[in-house]
């Protein structure tokens, strides 16, 4: 008796008060600790402390100031992912569908995190399953635990049946009973770790953490090497371990990993700004590698929501339509008391139909914003939902009969009544076949008769910015897949009024080979719409473009787009889509604007092209360095220059302009081979400024010249020679990088020429012959690396 009343009636307040609740880690973000953590006790910090402290044991204090990088970068670090995660915690917020409930026999939207067990939880279309349950009540619920069990096929549940977290509905409706929340429920036991702050794969953060893995071998040997050398070779112990620190300092791209971490969370900002919530940092990185685009119709091209046009009559004797005049729905009565009259018999069956589910999908909510009661008398005795699988919907009325309605070319076998579907549906209008049917099993096998009574015409309601936002794409060269369970003739007219390439040349997906994904792969590369899309054929359309090598990126808002949105390369969902769209993709446009996607991309694309230019000037800066300590090892001579030396070159080419070229805007569309591409620069670029360094300090050296004289004109040089990399890097140039570049020259002029700067960093521009002599050195250097990056193919034009 109590488990009736539970299901009646849910649970009681007491109850709900005493009872475990829902709570699980969420996984938008980590914690304050684990940030903080993650930014000050790196392995750079470590090597950078210890370098720091030996030069304020030995050294002079002006010496130390690379010691400032530690603190910069953690602060800069943390206040960056911080605001990140306020950004991602709010909009996570925003984005978490309430959960309808019955509590006190009465019906209630709560906060997932307020689910306790116990609960009874109301499911209807869309609806993802955050607790596991027992089913309580069944009205042709279907679940799909694709997610979970990798079985597309949805499946029939019954009062007693068992559901877990992370499937999700996708037919009919009911409820269940919570029999495991929190840390408990089988979704949380299995992402366990994925329920913590995570980021999946990023071949630009697995290319810089690989630099970072080789460069920490290739320091640790080089930089004994030059310990002991200028022990050996240093007249005193302070020149030996300055000169030491500054070859070991210069090695370690310490602000390689900062300035990529910078540009994610100022991403992640930048697109919630733009009520744009990115719940994985590396999907801004897919952002930029999009070279598909996937569309689902409704709701990415056409807004929420349909109106009912038309009831056309089919006489039943020859299924033709009716020669009379079409009869429109009757519009609700004022006040709601009366009961609409019902073109008979197609508008009461029709009103039936829509009134069955009281959590309706579009078409039903179309058709009862004109019938919004059912007619009296009619009751179903059995009813199947509507599902993107089968593409119809129905229910046995009794004594009334049992009536389906769905797409004609799905229902129907031929005829006139199906040609003038066809007709009506290449205008772009939605046409749905009414009809009497002998059995809803037989329909569903294929075997009954199907009697058309009526045709329904709905109108879609365009999106305002769709053509703008498409215009944009083909301008980027992002190649558009229209991919809809409608009838292709009807997407077709759509994709060709917006004017999508190739829209007039529509494809029936049913006609598609489903054993063959090579020959699948070039009808897609070859074609542009595609109707009557199944959801597993969604998902096998993502994988074919894939196997061709296309970087892949689904949108959606239906349940019928959850297995393609999971499996491509960046799924980005609608805010009103449904729960179940909106957990498995990457991105979730929150305000529903499809304009929003070109800033979306936009954004991916900046961060991308940005961080490789910064890589670029990173990593030069690290191969000069360790040719520089190896040479000077092997050598035995002094090494170039000293720390503080090494701190402003590295300030002026490289840390002031990374950090603006970092946060630029770029519509370059990023490639695959991030780590090779950069390998290609750095490494020639590096190599010849170490060189260039080396032979302008032999050259002074070898003359009467001051150390601190010779150290001057290799620093005019180690400038020089990285500030034509940066140039380099900077292209192509517009005005604000013309002006960036140039103040950096300028700035190291200003600090030769006054005295103050000029002693605090030991510059001794005394010998005009050594100083000319590396203004030369320079220029050849110059256009060496030029030639060596451009036959490198890696010169930006």
């Amino acid at each position: 008796m109590d488990g009736l009343i539970s299901v009646a009636h849910g649970l009681t307040s007491e109850q709900v008060a005493s009872a475990k609740a829902n709570h699980i880690p969420r996984r938008s973000s980590r914690s304050l600790s684990a940030i903080l953590r993650a930014n000050v006790f790196t392995l750079f910090n470590l090597v950078i402390g210890v370098l720091w402290a030996l030069i304020l044991i030995f050294g002079e204090w002006q010496d130390g100031l690379f010691g400032l990088v530690i603190v910069a970068n953690a602060l800069i670090g943390i206040i960056q992912e911080l605001r990140a995660k306020r950004t991602l915690d709010r909009l996570a917020v925003v984005n978490e569908a309430p959960v309808r409930v019955r509590r006190d026999g009465e019906e209630r939207e709560i906060h997932p995190r307020d689910v306790v067990l116990g609960d009874l939880i109301l499911l209807g279309p869309g609806d993802r399953l955050l607790v596991d349950g027992e089913i309580a009540r069944s009205d042709g619920l279907e679940i799909d635990e694709s997610l979970l069990t990798g079985e597309a096929d949805p499946v029939h549940k019954q009062p007693g049946d068992q559901v877990l977290s992370g499937s999700f509905a996708v037919a009919g409706s009911g409820a269940f009973v919570a029999t495991r929340v929190g840390t408990d429920a089988y979704a949380a036991k299995l992402a366990e770790e994925a329920s913590k702050f995570h980021l999946a794969h990023s071949e630009l953060r697995a290319g810089v953490a690989n630099f970072i893995k080789y460069i920490t071998w290739l320091v640790i040997p080089i930089g004994a090497l030059l310990i002991y050398s200028q022990l050996h070779n240093s007249a005193d112990l302070r020149t030996a371990v300055t000169g030491a620190v500054a070859g070991i300092v210069t090695m370690i791209p310490e602000g390689l990993v900062l300035m990529t971490s910078i540009a994610f969370a100022v991403g992640v900002v930048r697109l919630g700004r733009r009520q744009c919530l990115v719940q994985e940092l590396p999907a801004i990185e897919g952002l930029a590698r999009v070279d598909v685009l996937c569309l689902d119709k409704t709701g990415t091209l056409t807004a929420g929501g349909m109106d009912l046009d038309e009831v056309l009559p089919v006489s039943g004797d020859d299924h033709r339509l009716a020669g009379a005049t079409p009869v429109p729905a009757s519009p609700q009565p004022a006040g709601g008391t009366s009961v609409p009259a019902f073109p008979l018999p197609a508008g009461e069956a029709l009103a039936a139909l829509a009134n069955l589910d009281d959590h309706p999908n579009a078409t039903a909510e179309a058709i009862r914003a004109r019938y919004p009661a059912a007619p009296v008398g009619w009751t179903a005795r059995s009813a199947v939902p509507f599902s993107s699988a089968r593409k119809w919907s129905g229910a046995d009325f009794g004594e009334h009969g049992a009536w389906v309605l769905g797409a004609p070319d799905v229902l129907l076998r031929g005829g006139a009544c199906l040609d003038r579907a066809t007709e009506l549906a290449a205008t772009g209008t939605r046409v749905l076949a009414l009809c009497r049917t002998g059995s809803l099993a037989g329909t569903e096998r294929g075997e009954a008769e199907v009697e058309p009574v009526a045709l329904v015409t709905l109108k879609q309601r365009i999106r305002p910015d769709a053509r703008e936002t498409l215009g944009y794409f083909a301008e980027q060269g992002v190649t558009v897949k229209i991919i809809s369970g409608d009838n292709p003739l009807a997407v077709s007219a759509i994709a060709t009024g917006l004017g999508i390439p190739g829209g007039e040349r529509s494809v029936d997906a049913r006609t598609l080979p489903h054993d063959d994904p090579a020959r699948l792969g070039e009808l897609l590369d070859t074609h542009t719409v595609f109707g009557r899309v199944s959801p597993r054929q969604k998902r096998e359309f993502v994988t074919a473009l894939q196997a061709r090598g296309h970087t892949v990126a689904m949108t959606g808002d239906g349940v019928n787009d959850v297995l393609a949105l999971k499996d491509a390369d960046l799924g980005i969902a609608m805010g009103a889509g449904s729960p179940a769209t909106k957990a498995v993709a990457q991105v979730v446009l929150l305000d529903n604007k499809f304009a929003t996607l070109p800033y979306v991309v936009g954004e991916g694309r900046r961060v991308l092209a940005n961080i490789e230019r910064v890589s670029n000037l990173f990593l030069t800066k690290t191969f000069y360095a360790i040719v520089l300590s190896l040479m000077v090892g092997l050598a035995g001579m002094e090494f170039p220059f000293a720390p503080r030396h090494s701190t402003l070159t590295n300030a002026l080419v490289i840390g002031i302009p990374a950090f603006f070229l970092a946060l630029a805007p770029t519509l370059e569309r990023s490639e695959p081979g991030f780590v090779p591409r950069v390998l290609r620069f750095a490494v020639p670029a590096g190599v010849l400024c170490a060189a260039a360094v080396l032979v302008s300090f032999w050259a002074a050296h070898s003359g009467t010249s001051t150390l601190l004289e010779d150290q001057t004109a290799a620093v005019i040089t180690l400038f020089l020679t990285t500030w034509w990399v940066l140039v380099l890097i900077a292209r192509p140039l517009n005005w604000w990088r013309v002006v960036l570049v140039g103040a950096m020259p300028v700035l190291f002029a200003a600090g030769m020429a006054v005295p103050f700067v000029r002693e605090f960093f030991a510059l001794e521009p005394g010998d005009l012959s050594n100083d000319l002599t590396a203004v030369g050195i320079s220029i050849m250097a110059a256009l060496m690396i030029s030639v060596a990056v451009k036959l490198a193919g890696t010169l930006r034009p």
